[in-house]
């Protein structure tokens, strides 16, 4: 390691540049100059090659012997700590902002007030800094910053970790920022029933979801997706409660259902981290064999199919005596090829819930 350290058009000098100057001077050897400052061969010359720092000690000890401060070469050490730290800031930076390419600051600014900084790059990427909390935005590049991921898969992009990670973040701030009770499994099972009877309730089922769930310790947040996360929810324990956050990507009755239910699958069976897109394994399956299961029962699924009319009618004769939406009935049947995605004669099933979100 050398004694002194270029970034740039900046040259950071530690004190043992300083102290070799003297050593070189002064006639002796290392060893010799190291015997008269009262110190060993060794320390000597870890100072000397900038690996270790000048303590108060070694100060005080060559203030004495070449007639200095103390505070002389404490300041030097000082000089030197500063300006590493800002060429490590600056490198810092320039991580940043390769990250902050992945985004589009104009999320921020509309869907959680940041100013609006034209061309202000820099300034920008410290706002986000500055409201998601965190010492550098390069930490986002971390697949365990947030919360597990569960996929094992190889394909997902640091693009992706990066956006998913963040809304991880924003759900989890918004949740440290929430009372709530000590999570409660037996009392979130039953607000769970609760939501079910909710399905219809297209403009005030998300108050009505939130408020159950919290009172037994689960913070409910729904959030804009940022585009490209490949993601649509998520878990994760803070403190005594859970945060579940599902994002806004897919607000059609059938999909916005599935997610949340297959979140909720996630908690009950102990798993928290992150859903990709077409994740695989046996917690997914577990999931998503719970968010079929509970949005329809399978006994009166497998009795409907057997009837095999899939009409608008029969759909929804079926979605009433179950009590559910009709568009969850369709997304099933479509999702199990029973009914195609593009047949537009079921467009009158489908439902777009519009969620004002907040932080």
């Amino acid at each position: 390691m050398s004694n002194y350290i270029e970034y740039h058009d900046t040259i950071a000098f530690h004190p043992g540049y300083y102290i070799k100057e003297i050593v070189d001077e002064s006639g002796l050897t290392q060893e010799d100059f190291a015997k008269r400052l009262d110190t060993t061969p060794k320390n000597l010359s870890l100072l000397i090659r900038g690996e270790q720092s000048l303590s108060i000690d070694i100060a005080m000890k060559l203030s004495r012997m070449i007639g200095t401060s103390v505070i002389y070469w404490l300041n030097l050490q000082n000089s030197y700590d500063a300006l590493i730290a800002q060429f490590k800031s600056e490198e810092e930076l320039e991580e940043e902002r390769k990250v902050f390419d992945y985004f589009d600051y104009k999320y921020f600014r509309e869907n959680y007030s940041l100013p609006d900084l034209p061309r202000k790059r820099d300034e920008q990427i410290k706002r986000v800094r500055e409201f998601l909390n965190v010492a550098t935005l390069s930490v986002f590049t971390k697949r365990d910053m947030a919360v597990s991921f569960r996929s094992t898969t190889e394909d997902i992009t640091e693009s992706s970790t990066v956006k998913a990670n963040t809304m991880v973040q924003i759900a989890t701030n918004k949740a440290l920022k929430t009372d709530a009770p000590k999570f409660n499994k037996k009392k979130f099972e039953e607000a769970v029933k609760y939501a079910l009877t909710l399905t219809r309730n297209h403009e005030e089922f998300y108050p009505l979801i939130r408020s159950a769930f919290l009172e037994a310790g689960v913070i409910f947040v729904i959030l804009p997706n940022i585009s490209g996360s490949r993601t649509n929810g998520a878990t994760k324990k803070v403190g005594d409660h859970i945060m579940l956050m599902v994002n806004d990507r897919r607000l059609n009755a059938d999909s916005f259902w599935f997610t949340l239910f297959h979140e909720i699958g996630h908690i009950m069976n102990g798993d928290y981290g992150i859903s990709f897109d077409k994740e695989t394994g046996e917690r997914e399956e577990a999931a998503n064999k719970y968010a079929e299961d509970s949005l329809i029962p399978p006994e009166k699924y497998k009795e409907f199919l057997a009837g095999r009319r899939f009409d608008l009618q029969s759909i929804r004769a079926f979605a009433n005596r179950i009590e559910r939406d009709p568009g969850i009935v369709l997304g099933r049947l479509q999702n199990d090829e029973i009914i195609g995605f593009d047949d537009w004669t079921m467009k009158p099933l489908r439902h777009k819930y519009k969620v004002k979100t907040s932080i």
